[in-house]
């Protein structure tokens, strides 16, 4: 990553959280606690959440671009997650 790169990517997070703690500042104490919880899955334990399905079709929706997910670590051996509620909408449960 070039000098250049890593500097625009710094910009880029330094407005996101300053827009985050703006909208903080306007939300309400029940807003704030909700929003805080977000629940993180594996691959496996999205097969297990979901009632027949499997860490082949989670992967498969995550390659496709159906389900939201970030990847912990570096490079393929990287953890994959995928929020709870995201997982859940697309299922319709």
């Amino acid at each position: 990553m070039t000098l250049k790169e890593r500097q625009n990517l710094l910009t880029q997070i330094t407005v996101f959280i300053n827009s985050l703690s703006v909208e903080d500042e306007t939300m309400a104490p029940a807003e704030l606690k909700a929003a805080e919880k977000i629940e993180l899955l594996t691959i496996k334990e999205c097969a297990e959440a979901v009632n027949g399905l499997s860490e082949h079709t989670v992967r498969q929706l995550i390659a496709q671009g159906k389900l939201p997910h970030i990847r912990t670590g570096a490079g393929k051996r990287g953890k994959i997650l995928v929020p709870k509620a995201a997982l859940l909408e697309y299922f319709g449960g």
